[in-house]
């Protein structure tokens, strides 16, 4: 599940965007911009609320399994955002010095802008996705000892923040959801994991059928719009901040996706199958942190130089040139996830037995907010700064400082010696 989502991201970020060549420039465009009747079929590629819910279901075997075995909250939220920060710092690396260093060269701002723009769509999953980890010892407890009262009461939460920014008018209140949504679709892979999801039949067809119509009601006459994702000029975007309409097509694909899960275990007990199935969650982080890259590189080959006609999109014509730019787009991607990915499959070292690790609390949780903070303001300000060659020291600073945080928590965490004297 967790490589569908992602697979369905990169393909519908490859057929959103638009190569326009225009007075001798790339102009990138969103079909969705273009095509109003494509809205619909965001309610399809619109899959990351499987990805929080598998990342529900994996923190919560993985934590109990480490709790279990005495590790503190705190080193298990270190080693996974680690997990996470390893493809991330080359990602920012090459970015920030490959943007550097074409600004410092004279290269068109506007082109270099719009590259760092492109390279920055991944980061802000990251974010979300970095503190929501960090809050599963938190929010595990609080499934283990209230169950499903916790996104009962999130969902709540969420018609109320819902109800401020929309009907009331509080835009600064609508990006609390944020948090509610993603961490009530995490919630909900605790569920799925202890088998409270799994436990009636009638469950799943609960789940699908519901927020189907939930989606329907509130989509369909509004006040949310039907697409799932953001469109340019639109006047609400259903996940910037998330609504309670985009909770309802996650909800609507968990019941799917439990529906389905008998047949796609079936099919995944074949070898073939599974073999690519491990090796695609191998290099995930760097499929999705550098799925934009190959956009570039196809803008230039094939729009800068004149090969791809630019007929009126949505013809014929142009839906058989996108089956080809995506074909062109998933070659490109092939050998850059086989040189990048080395970096995620790198072996990690295993904690040695014996005395069960441990973490400072401050240090780890300074350093994912520290961290998350940086790439926060990499991907809003588009890895572009201030001085000769725009270096975006503003988010370099705190994710540096976070990274370091984070590797040296262990330390932080030893209790320190006593000495007696007698």
């Amino acid at each position: 599940m967790r490589l569908f989502a992602i697979s369905a991201v990169v393909l519908g970020h490859w057929l959103a965007v638009v190569i326009v060549l225009r007075d001798g420039r790339l102009v990138g465009q969103n079909a969705l911009a273009l095509l109003p009747w494509a809205h619909w079929a965001t309610w399809v590629f619109q899959v990351m609320p499987l990805f929080f819910l598998v990342g529900g279901y994996a923190n919560a075997a993985s934590w109990r399994s480490r709790r279990e075995r005495g590790w503190n909250g705190a080193f298990w939220v270190r080693s996974r955002a680690l997990r996470l920060l390893r493809p991330t710092t080359l990602f920012v690396a090459v970015v920030t010095v490959g943007a550097f260093v074409a600004r410092v060269l004279g290269v068109d701002p506007r082109l270099v802008d719009a590259a760092a723009w492109a390279a920055g769509i991944a980061l802000w999953f990251l974010v979300v996705y970095l503190c929501v980890v960090a809050l599963t010892p938190v929010t595990h407890a609080a499934h283990e000892r209230w169950g499903p009262a916790v996104p009962a009461a999130l969902v709540t939460g969420i018609a109320l923040v819902d109800l401020a920014h929309l009907g009331l008018g509080l835009p600064v209140v609508g990006s609390v959801n944020f948090a509610l949504v993603w961490l009530c679709l995490h919630q909900l892979g605790f569920a799925w994991r202890d088998g409270t999801l799994t436990r009636s039949p009638v469950t799943p067809w609960a789940l699908a059928l519901g927020g189907l119509a939930a989606l329907v009601l509130l989509a369909v006459p509004g006040p949310y719009p039907v697409s799932m994702v953001g469109v340019p000029g639109a006047e609400v975007n259903n996940t910037s901040p998330p609504t309670l309409a985009l909770l309802s097509l996650g909800v609507c694909q968990i019941g799917v996706a439990l529906l389905l899960r008998g047949p796609a275990t079936r099919w995944l007990r074949r070898p073939r199958v599974w073999t690519v199935v491990v090796a695609g969650n191998s290099v995930i982080m760097t499929l999705y942190l550098w799925h934009m890259l190959p956009v570039l590189v196809g803008a230039v080959l094939l729009y800068a130089t004149g090969l791809f006609p630019q007929p009126p999109v949505g013809s014929p014509l142009w839906w058989v040139l996108r089956l080809l730019w995506v074909l062109v787009l998933a070659v490109v991607m092939v050998p850059l996830v086989a040189v990048l990915g080395r970096v995620e499959r790198s072996p990690r070292r295993p904690v040695p037995p014996g005395v069960p690790p441990r973490a400072g609390a401050w240090p780890v949780a300074v350093g994912v907010a520290a961290a998350a903070g940086g790439v926060f303001l990499l991907g809003l300000k588009s890895f572009h700064g201030v001085g000769p060659g725009g270096l975006p020291v503003a988010g370099l600073a705190p994710y540096a400082a976070g990274l370091l945080l984070l590797l040296v928590a262990p330390w932080a965490g030893r209790p320190r010696s006593r000495c007696s004297t007698g």
